[in-house]
């Protein structure tokens, strides 16, 4: 272990710092992962090369694929990301070749609500500060490269405002005659900022361009986040960003990045980024964090590109898929893997602190102390709540996965809360249930979990998927909202009527559905907890993501550009300007 364990626990950023972290080409090379496919930067972390994998080609190794998911989440989290290291780490512990492969953060709700989301206690990726903020560039190049196509489509508008079709000619072009009121693509940027979801574009004269209304999503909400995510290789990433469908023309046609000349320019920009960057858990596992797609917008998961490498070198590749298993985990099954083609062996349910949420228990508020029904025993509480995990197991068995639940100790549980809730999971069909003390103890804490996920992923199982790409697109939309969410009837408005019935006229119908809703509940509104029935199901919005390859429905109240709290986590944070030591993320 690179740090020394001390009781109690100090603050994340103290473990981190304090870590003796090993040259990445030592953490590399124990995997096999020859220097000659590292790209560094700095001695302790790098870039991996895609050529590692085109070598590679025609063997046969696959290490046994472990999703980490979560039930309905609080506000303030469920240690899902903890679980996902300290699971690694306990199947190092174990002597297993482990590998985590989990999403870079956003830097908005780093600055927000979340101060880091590295894990946690001695759970922890490495350098942890690094992890949290610009990393090797990743979100800035997908920034750089969404705007770019932005400023593309309204430089076209502008100029074929201006010029006759003829002057277009001259220089090989045509005229798109790009409908400015039906331009799909917005602009991003990484951090929360509420008041730029709805702007005016185009003001200060007609050499701006026309006037149009549109906004701002964050960087991680891009489509070109969710590609870079998603491809296999740069050949897969190009045409896809050819494929993005930014506008449609005045007759109602679709006007891509290829139609626009900006698709090449994108990719230039996206090249070094789609390579998986290799950092290191505090107990030297290796570790890659690539791509940061949000669940609750996106399909909430790291890339494909760094679970193939991990499962070239592993025994396990340990990943983690957005909030909870309505969310991230239904995107990985539905979405991740039919184009990755890697199923998972098992699937780690965390749990414990929101169960007393889903019972009743008192509101959960970033920044202020949490009552003492979170802090004592309340097993009338807990019990009330407990048909939360139960609807995550059986979300998790309708793809036919053994689950593992996770019962994450927090330093207030008590014996009888852990009893409970492992016989709840047990009765209700999980292969296992056992505490997990990453936090406190690191691999060591997790070495029970590593050894039940070990038993659990080596069972006969079948994975499913939930609807074929073949089906409608409301079909698939309620197949979602029935199956998963256990919604009623789905409700759809006038306007995302017209828009299934657009993007199924285009011949984009056989794509599958990426629903953007809230974490918190089950349902589309956040304030309903524990296990909602046949409500009605709002879908107001309906978007394309072409290149992608999934469709958007937008439900309830959900953002795609999240704003700040009253108190963000950037107040607490600083830097010593005598050693650069920096405080406060956690």
């Amino acid at each position: 272990m690179s740090v020394v364990r001390t009781t109690p626990v100090p603050p994340d950023v103290d473990i981190a710092q304090s870590a003796d972290i090993k040259p990445i080409s030592d953490i590399a090379s124990s995997y096999g992962l020859e220097e000659k496919y590292l790209e560094h930067y700095g001695t302790d972390k790098a870039k991996v090369r895609l050529e590692f994998l085109s070598d590679r080609q025609g063997q046969s190794r696959r290490g046994k694929y472990i999703d980490v998911t979560a039930i309905t989440p609080t506000p303030l989290g469920e240690g899902k990301t903890t679980t996902t290291i300290g699971l690694a780490q306990g199947l190092g512990y174990l002597g297993k070749k482990s590998i985590a492969t989990i999403r870079q953060p956003s830097m908005g709700p780093t600055f927000g609500i979340k101060g880091g989301a590295a894990g946690g206690g001695y759970s922890q990726i490495v350098p942890m500060t690094d992890f949290n903020l610009h990393l090797t560039g990743d979100t800035h190049a997908v920034s750089a490269a969404h705007n770019l196509c932005a400023a593309a489509i309204d430089a076209r508008i502008y100029h074929e405002s201006r010029w006759s079709d003829s002057y277009f000619e001259k220089f090989g072009l045509k005229k798109l005659n790009i409908d400015p009121y039906s331009v799909l693509w917005r602009r991003v940027v990484d951090m929360n900022d509420r008041t730029l979801r709805s702007i005016i574009v185009g003001l200060g004269g007609l050499e701006n361009g026309p006037l149009r209304e549109t906004g701002f999503d964050i960087s991680v909400a891009s489509e070109v986040m969710a590609v870079l995510a998603l491809a296999t290789s740069l050949d897969d990433l190009r045409r896809r960003i050819g494929k993005i469908v930014v506008a449609l023309d005045k007759s109602g046609k679709a006007v891509t990045t290829e139609d626009i000349g900006v698709a090449g320019a994108m990719t230039i920009l996206l090249k070094d980024a789609l390579k998986p960057n290799a950092l290191q858990t505090l107990e030297e596992q290796l570790a890659f964090v690539h791509a940061g797609p949000f669940a609750n917008i996106a399909h909430g998961n790291s890339s494909i590109t760094a679970d193939l490498i991990a499962s070239e070198i592993s025994d396990f590749v340990v990943t983690e898929s957005g909030f909870g298993s309505d969310m991230g985990f239904e995107k990985l099954m539905d979405i991740k893997c039919r184009s990755s083609g890697l199923m998972p062996d098992a699937v780690v349910l965390a749990t414990v602190r929101a169960l007393k949420m889903h019972g009743g228990g008192p509101k959960v508020t970033p920044g202020k102390p949490l009552s003492s029904a979170y802090t004592q025993e309340n097993l009338e509480l807990l019990r009330a709540g407990l048909s939360n995990l139960i609807a995550h197991i059986e979300i998790i068995g309708k793809y036919g996965l053994p689950v593992v639940v996770s019962i994450n100790a927090f330093p207030s549980d008590t014996k009888a809360e852990h009893e409970l809730i492992r016989d709840a999971a047990l009765k209700a069909g999980a292969f296992d249930a056992v505490i997990s003390r990453g936090w406190s103890l690191g691999g060591e804490g997790c070495a029970e979990l590593a050894l039940a996920v070990d038993k659990a992923s080596s069972q006969p199982h079948k994975a499913n998927l939930l609807y074929p790409l073949d089906m409608p697109i409301k079909d698939k939309i309620e197949i979602i909202a029935h199956e998963i969410y256990g919604a009623g009837t789905v409700v759809y408005t006038p306007e995302a009527d017209a828009a299934i019935g657009k993007y199924t006229d285009l011949g984009y119908g056989n794509f599958p559905i990426c629903m953007a809703k809230t974490q918190y509940s089950l349902s589309h509104d956040p304030a309903i907890k524990g296990v909602p029935r046949d409500f009605d199901f709002p879908v107001r919005e309906v978007r394309l993501s072409a290149g992608a390859g999934f469709i958007v429905p937008i439900t309830g109240e959900i953002s795609t550009m999240p704003g700040l709290p009253s108190k963000p986590a950037f107040i607490g944070m600083d830097i010593d300007t005598m050693t650069g030591r920096i405080t406060g993320l956690s």
